[in-house]
């Protein structure tokens, strides 16, 4: 398994010194978010700074744009970064590609990611390789590029594309189609066992693929005292509240605590919510240590065999729990 770190939300001008710092603490990868900036930039600046870390998106809002778009800049950032970039897409939810992004809801969010990744594929292939650009779908028609638009090959063209998702539709379409999918924090063990390694194996068969085909890349909560843990619980209560989270509860056995709290949600009542979750369900969702040698051994037992890559539910700012990292680090790769 690999280790990366969460680039919290920054200026792009901090950015130079968290990607160096990520590098030399010994970090396999660092992924970015789209929450208060966009997600892409960074990566121009990770990719200048850096030499052997991995990168990607984790997510950028695929809904917000156009696969033109997205294929233009990934292509850019997977030839700044001599082949480093991952494009992790995710499809976030209807009020905020209809309210935030002012952008259409699909009727099938499976349906038009799959085309949508169709065509940024489309686009990469005709770059690479030439020949008649002529993709059409449902939902996109991408058959037009002349040569002051053509971009022209790169040396690592193969790009991968991750998709992030909680239940079994978009699990089986990073199957299918992806190279990798991102597991919500919100999981058990049990459930990617149970739910989510199936539902990709049946999308991986759907196109003559196998399952090793497709990396699994793991948000994890963790927890060293009381008040990490107090942390993970109100998140842990806040993910369970959404109904469309609701099958990780449901497979536990916790349906009617995730309807109690999205009642609570619904209220505003959020102060009331964290009390919800147990300590068994904190067992489930959280991985929990003493301390940073013991919690690696502790991540390697629950995820060996599930997860090809973890990343900590907890940004990685330099000169914050530096030794922590580094403990972490050193004990995660057998140091």
């Amino acid at each position: 398994m690999k280790l990366d770190a969460a680039l919290p939300p920054m200026p792009l001008g901090n950015v130079p010194p968290v990607a160096r710092a990520a590098e030399d603490f010994g970090f396999d990868g660092l992924w970015t978010s789209e929450t208060k900036h966009n997600p892409f930039l960074p990566h121009a600046l990770i990719a200048k700074h850096t030499r052997r870390l991995a990168m990607g998106t984790a997510v950028a809002i695929a809904f917000a744009r156009s696969p033109g778009d997205l294929a233009y800049t990934a292509w850019d950032l997977a030839q700044a970064s001599a082949g480093r970039f991952i494009l992790g897409l995710g499809t976030q939810v209807k009020g905020h590609i209809t309210r935030r992004f002012g952008m259409d809801w699909p009727d099938s969010v499976v349906g038009k990611l799959r085309d949508q990744i169709g065509a940024i594929r489309a686009l990469w292939h005709h770059w690479q390789h030439g020949g008649k650009l002529n993709y059409r779908s449902e939902h996109y028609q991408i058959t037009l590029m002349s040569p002051f638009f053509h971009p022209g090959p790169v040396e690592h063209p193969d790009i991968p594309i991750y998709i992030a998702g909680v239940n079994t539709g978009l699990a089986r379409l990073a199957g299918e189609v992806c190279d990798g999918f991102l597991a919500h924090p919100f999981h058990s063990p049990r459930y990617l066992q149970e739910v989510i390694l199936p539902a990709i194996e049946k999308g991986a068969q759907k196109t003559g693929r196998s399952r090793q085909q497709v990396a699994l890349s793991v948000t994890v909560f963790t927890a060293l005292d009381e008040q990490e843990l107090a942390f993970a619980r109100e998140q842990i209560a806040f993910y369970a509240s959404t109904p469309s989270y609701r099958r990780v509860m449901k497979l536990h056995g916790w349906e009617e605590t995730a309807a109690q709290l999205s009642a609570l949600a619904a209220r505003g009542q959020w102060e009331q919510m964290p009390a919800l979750i147990s300590d068994e369900m904190l067992d489930a969702f959280v991985t929990r240590a003493p301390n940073a040698a013991a919690l690696a051994d502790a991540l390697y037992s629950r995820y060996q065999g599930l997860a090809d890559r973890l990343t900590l539910y907890a940004p990685f700012v330099p000169g914050q729990r530096d030794d922590f990292w580094k403990t972490l680090l050193t004990a995660f790769h057998g140091g």
